[in-house]
């Protein structure tokens, strides 16, 4: 009742189409006339979780969450004290809706069972808290990637395991971020293209204001880290080089903008086309496939920038096809405008030099 008193309310403020999420949800769940709503729920509970984290995230100077929290986390990084927030926040959001039948969390090495005293459900959610964390503390914007599948067998009743949790990309039934920045967006998709959500804080409620994303089909954007550029290979080294060049002809040389958070260089991507690039590289030789995890973050932002019409790559493989081996596994990245993407697997395939 209060949802629709806020689009009542909003409707006669403004001409033209005003949809919160919860509205948007329940529409798209017409349409399918066997659906149970547990699909809705668990989205519902994500959008309640990313309202969370935005408040503390603007408030985070002022409630003493700036800074480290002390320990390392499952991959020897350092724990933000927004990391474990935001961590926290999104399990208790989801571990009692009964819509879940297990949870994976980029700052947990294993999985996450649904207690005892909550129903057990039919999704799996894994999510990265909070992505960008490094930039916490300075004020930039920041992130939350989720992705959403189906349990392997739907017969059974019982607690989630691991093999539920290690389900190629192209399985997702939906995959989504929250960019927590100038405001607070959420983008998703359910495989019916994308559409993004900005939080009005006047009403606490995500509207929609970005209806059927469609990413360029090339752009003037790349955005990678290119202090790693004596580690890379030398296919990969000669796209930058070839990137770098002046020629009017192709549109060359392309902006470099990298923000380091990878949430929120993908989402200016989406919207004005480019390239995000995060290859493979000898700088670690404990990461061999890079720094991206495929679970948390390259799978679910795959879905969505194919969805938008884009392309996403390890520069040899397509993302959603990758058959993960392990929570934890990461993958080169190559994301963005399809045009943008088959240039760098060119490169990177050799066959341009």
């Amino acid at each position: 009742m209060l949802d629709l008193l806020i689009e009542e309310t909003l409707e006669t403020q403004v001409t033209g189409k005003i949809l919160t999420i919860q509205r948007h949800i329940m529409e798209m769940e017409r349409q399918y006339p066997q659906a149970s709503g547990d699909f809705s729920g668990l989205l519902y509970d994500i959008c309640m979780a990313a309202k969370q984290i935005s408040y503390h995230v603007n408030k985070a100077g002022l409630m003493n969450l700036l800074g480290k929290e002390g320990t390392e986390n499952v991959h020897g990084e350092q724990v933000k004290k927004l990391d474990i927030f935001a961590h926290e926040t999104f399990v208790k959001a989801l571990d009692h809706g009964g819509h879940l039948c297990v949870m994976g969390s980029e700052e947990e090495r294993d999985i996450i069972p649904i207690p005892e005293e909550y129903p057990i459900g039919k999704y799996v959610c894994l999510f990265d808290p909070l992505d960008g964390s490094s930039n916490i503390d300075v004020n930039v914007s920041i992130g939350t990637i989720f992705s959403i599948h189906k349990r392997v067998d739907p017969s059974e009743t019982g607690a989630g395991t691991l093999e539920d949790c290690l389900q190629p990309g192209w399985k997702q039934v939906c995959a989504g971020y929250v960019i927590y920045g100038s405001s607070t967006m959420i983008v998703y998709t359910a495989g019916n293209g994308v559409h993004g959500f900005t939080l009005d804080p006047s009403y606490g409620e995500f509207i929609l204001s970005h209806e059927n994303i469609q990413i360029p089909k090339r752009g003037s954007i790349y955005s990678v880290n290119e202090s790693n550029f004596d580690y890379w290979d030398e296919g990969f080294k000669n796209y930058i080089r070839w990137v770098k060049k002046i020629d009017e002809k192709t549109n060359r040389p392309r902006n470099c903008r990298y923000i380091g958070s990878m949430v929120a260089d993908i989402h200016r991507n989406l919207l004005y086309g480019g390239v995000f690039c995060y290859p493979a590289d000898l700088k670690d030789p404990s990461k061999p496939s890079g720094k991206l995890r495929l679970l948390y973050e390259a799978a679910p932002m795959a879905f969505i920038v194919e969805q938008a019409g884009g392309k996403a790559t390890t520069g040899t493989q397509r993302i959603l096809d990758i058959e993960p081996d392990g929570l934890h596994q990461r993958v080169p990245v190559i994301i963005g405008s399809e045009e943008d993407v088959t240039v760098v697997e060119e490169f990177m395939q050799g066959l341009r030099v």
